[in-house]
């Protein structure tokens, strides 16, 4: 006892297991094929005899063909391309995809055909299917467990992602760009495959998600593969699976195989799956180098060689010293006088001066190091924010490019670090900073104080309109920022505040409130007419309309806005606008259409009619601002309601313009103006304001002479008091409901 536990007996029993080792090791095998074309074969691997490799490792060398020799894996059925002793990996070949019959059955077949061999599936894979409506799974094998899976779609229109680029680009080539890296399950999908205790997949079974699935219909064929990561992640693949019918190159698919030595008297139990150790006799039996260790997996034991050596461990003396001191200093960490030794080196520091250097040296490694970690941090929230969509997006557009994407440094130099005294205002959803970019242009900075998925959604939605939109009345987009947690917007700075600040919190004339509206129905229109493709802003209201110092309307916040199809006059979408300015219609049918912002921007003209706020007003019984200005331009009794300045400083036009506002709020939105016409109308009262006498708003009242107009014949039309008690309803539920925005 007392021998076994000094530093004498320790020495023994190691000179012992050294002793035994190098009885044990054999030589190794002699004349044995080590290459075939281009590809090494190191042992426990080997070409020929059954002496030159290890049961389970034999591989073949087919010099049959007229080209390079190929090495196949076992009796051919893989071709290998690569064998890695440190990994205890083999890349394989496999070519094409998994076979499934008529009804979308197969199986993972001839690449893991033996249960008990030394070969199993590496982590490093994936699952891949390509094809339209399709969902494919992926089985352990002789079991039923589900170890990977994921659905491709083909939708018949393109979703507002992809319809971004629709004005100058085609899905096709979206789908073939070197800026997309990942797929999304669009056409084509990706998934990770679990881990299992022997990692061998099985079955694999498609589902067609369309009921009435025909193989020949239009689109990809559905096809599914097992195959290393990132392989899928090139446009060469991309382009050649796509293809009709794929090319060969892209049908060789690469494989990541685990291995491990099989020891045929003790094969490994489930239970030695979670053991790294091996017992002596196992680490002498398959572990030849002396400088080697040994570990067990669920198939079988791994050698490897100590640190400090590196080489072949399955071999006698195939681990050798790695000298330490001829790799680079920055691999090592000696900035001194280095001396190698068996295992390890040895680093001496010369004089004080060294001593100097090499602190220095440790600062500016350690500002490196937290230099190259920001801009991993950087480029990782780049990517979450979409912003590889962005740059395709941006790339569409020379005038834009250079520009549209702006650097966190450039922002952060422009609000002096995000000071406190450069905010402008914020609220429940983050804050606004005032900045000077470095080509002197003042800009405010939309910083949002959380992350939702939902809110990144809107941000790149309102980015990819603004980026379109040229027009007087529209605020201005410089650009965006990707590389925060949250994005950033970067419009131009507009001075003067809000048309919901001036309307209710300070003054503002007939005049202005009139030039204001013409102003903001040219943006609606030029919206809804003048680009590329149609856009609803859907979230329209005095808020969302900013003044310059001229008091020039800017309509702002697009994070709600929806691309609308030249072809279609609406979509159904989730319901999402602010509660007073929404379109009932809308509200109640989900389908959004311009009218949508024809209503909302009726109700503005309501507010500045009464300087009254729409989501807040409730008469003594209970209707809402619209249907009591509905209800009260009915009776002729207006002046109720409407704003002392406007009767003071309005004219004849304040009538066109409440008969207007009553015509955009009706509920039946086929009888409402379009947006050109609203522009119109607007555009002709203010340019005949200079000929009407100020003050006969009152007289006119007086008369009587202001009234709505009398109520169509037409069955679709329903009386005044129908319309307006409806009215009431419907404003009535929808204070009463919870909108989202």
């Amino acid at each position: 006892m007392a021998l076994s536990s000094s530093p004498l007996a320790a020495v023994m029993l190691m000179m012992a297991f050294s002793a035994a080792a190098a009885a044990d090791v054999p030589s190794p095998p002699q004349n044995c094929t080590r290459t075939c074309g281009s590809v090494s074969v190191p042992y426990p691997f080997g070409v020929g005899p059954a002496r030159c490799y290890r049961p389970g490792f034999n591989l073949t060398c087919d010099t049959s063909g007229q080209g390079t020799p190929r090495l196949l894996l076992g009796d051919g059925t893989l071709q290998v391309a690569e064998i890695s002793i440190y990994n205890s990996t083999v890349h394989v070949i496999h070519n094409g995809d998994i076979k499934v019959d008529a009804v979308g059955n197969g199986m993972f077949s001839g690449v893991l055909s033996d249960d008990d061999g030394p070969y199993s599936l590496s982590f490093g894979n994936e699952l891949v299917v390509v094809g339209c409506n399709v969902y494919a799974t992926l089985h352990e094998k002789n079991t039923d467990a589900i170890i990977s899976g994921c659905a491709s779609f083909c939708p018949d229109d393109v979703v507002m992602m992809y319809a971004l680029l629709a004005a100058t680009t085609t899905l096709e080539t979206l789908l073939n760009s070197t800026a997309r890296k990942y797929c999304d399950g669009m056409v084509c999908c990706q998934a990770a495959i679990a881990q299992t205790r022997q990692n061998l997949p099985g079955s694999v079974q498609i589902k067609w998600l369309r009921p009435n699935h025909k193989v020949d219909e239009p689109g990809p064929r559905s096809r599914v593969f097992v195959a290393e990561k990132a392989w899928f992640d090139q446009k060469l693949v991309y382009d050649g699976l796509m293809a009709d019918p794929p090319s060969k190159d892209a049908m060789s698919v690469p494989i990541l195989l685990d291995w491990a030595v099989v020891d045929e008297e003790r094969p490994p139990s489930n239970e030695d799956s979670t053991s790294l150790g091996c017992t002596r006799k196992e680490a002498l039996k398959v572990c030849k180098s002396k400088k080697s260790a040994c570990s067990s997996t669920g198939r079988g034991r791994l050698c490897y060689c100590q640190n400090g050596y590196e080489g072949n461990p399955y071999i006698a003396d195939g681990c050798q010293d790695i000298d330490e001191c001829d790799l680079p200093a920055k691999d090592i960490e000696c900035y001194g006088e280095c001396t190698n030794t068996q295992g390890s080196f040895e680093c001496r520091l010369g004089s004080g001066a060294g001593v100097i250097l090499f602190i220095l040296t440790i600062f500016f490694m350690v500002q490196k190091i937290k230099h190259q970690r920001a801009k991993k941090l950087r480029h990782k929230f780049f990517e979450q924010n979409r912003g590889q969509l962005l740059q395709q997006l941006v790339a569409q557009r020379a005038d834009i490019a250079e520009r549209m994407i702006i650097a966190l440094e450039e922002l952060e130099k422009a609000t002096n670090n995000f000071d406190k005294s450069r905010e402008l205002g914020g609220g429940g959803h983050g804050t606004v900073y005032k900045g000077i970019l470095s080509d002197l242009h003042v800009v405010a900075i939309k910083k949002p104080k959380v992350v939702v998925q939902k809110e990144i959604d809107e941000f790149i939605n309102e980015v990819a309109i603004l980026s379109q939109v040229n027009h007087r009345n529209v605020v201005k987009l410089y650009g965006c920022c990707l590389e925060t947690e949250v994005p950033m917007l970067v419009y131009e700075f507009v001075s003067n505040g809000t048309l919901y600040d001036h309307l209710h919190s300070r003054s503002l004339s007939w005049g202005h409130r009139l030039r204001i509206a013409v102003e903001t129905t040219k943006s609606l229109a030029y919206l809804h007419l003048s680009v590329s493709i149609p856009i609803i802003h859907r979230d329209i209201k005095s808020v969302n309309i900013l003044l310059d110092d001229t008091l020039t309307a800017k309509v702002a916040d697009f994070g709600a806005s929806r691309y609308i199809p030249v072809e279609q006059s609406g979509v159904t979408t989730m319901v999402q606008g602010t509660i007073g300015y929404l379109d009932p219609m809308y509200f109640y049918t989900s389908r959004l259409t311009y009218k949508s912002d024809v209503y909302s921007f009726g109700v503005i003209l309501v507010e500045l009619l009464t300087r009254k706020k729409p989501f807040s007003y409730m008469s003594s019984e209970g209707d809402s601002l619209v249907a009591k200005f509905v209800t009260l331009l009915a009776e002729g009794t207006l002046l109720q309601i409407l704003d002392p300045q406007v009767i003071e400083e309005g004219g004849i036009e304040v009538e066109e313009v409440a008969k207007l506002a009553v015509t955009c709020v009706k509920l039946n939105e086929e009888d409402r103006p379009t947006m050109r016409l609203v522009e119109m109308t607007l555009d002709g009262l203010q340019t005949s304001m200079d000929h009407i006498v100020d003050g006969q708003v009152v007289g006119e009242f007086e008369k009587g002479d202001i009234a709505i107009n009398p109520p169509s014949t037409n069955s679709a039309e329903r009386n005044n008091d129908d319309s307006t008690r409806q009215y009431s309803l419907v404003e009535e539920f929808m204070l009463s409901a919870r909108c989202p925005r």
